[in-house]
């Protein structure tokens, strides 16, 4: 049983998705992506860890901003550091 996350819990979407359709460090490197992820701090988009990239986890790794959101739909979001669904 998972216990609760304070960073998912303290996490409001604040940010509305930005109107952007691709990761962007994918595109520049020539890679594909899978899907989208949100960092529900600072709004950057990134791909997921099913991409090649990995560049919503990296953000993570370099900013330390737990939380993230699937994005368009925004149904679920996941803390990095807790590695926890919320």
């Amino acid at each position: 049983m998972n216990q609760g996350c304070e960073h998912i819990d303290n996490m409001r979407d604040k940010i509305d998705p930005p109107n952007i359709q691709e990761c962007e460090k994918c595109k520049s490197e020539g890679i594909n992506w899978i899907a989208l992820r949100m960092c529900l701090t600072c709004g950057h988009i990134g791909c997921c860890d099913s991409s090649t990239g990995l560049h919503a986890r990296r953000h993570f790794e370099e900013s330390k901003h737990p939380v993230m959101i699937e994005v368009p739909n925004k149904s679920w979001r996941w803390c990095y550091e807790h590695k926890q669904y919320g």
